[in-house]
């Protein structure tokens, strides 16, 4: 499917986005951290990790599978306030970040018709 052919390319973009801004970890958290219940999993990772190994891992999972993508995503308002200390050389990533969201905004009104 198409769409699962654009998200993989927003994955592998979202991760290139994290590496060049020096976001991607070698160390994976605990599963402690990985098992929070809270969204974007925010009493335990910072929002980059949540990114590395929580979204980019199930959302390959799905791409991979060609199982449905979710119906609906709001991960760039989350990313513009984790990211607002920042300077622009983020803008890349809230741009990646935001295409995710558009995709899977665009796949449900599609999916409506």
């Amino acid at each position: 499917m198409l769409i699962h052919q654009q998200c993989s390319k927003l994955l592998v973009q979202l991760e290139q986005d994290l590496k060049q801004l020096q976001l991607w970890s070698e160390q994976a958290p605990s599963n402690d951290q990985l098992n929070s219940v809270q969204p974007f999993a925010v009493d335990t990772l910072a929002f980059e990790q949540w990114l590395q190994f929580i979204f980019i891992p199930k959302m390959t999972m799905l791409v991979n599978s060609q199982s449905q993508l979710p119906t609906s995503m709001a991960i760039h308002p989350m990313a513009e306030e984790s990211f607002k200390q920042q300077n622009e050389s983020f803008n890349a990533l809230l741009t990646t970040i935001k295409q995710t969201d558009q995709l899977i905004a665009n796949q449900n009104s599609i999916r409506a018709k």
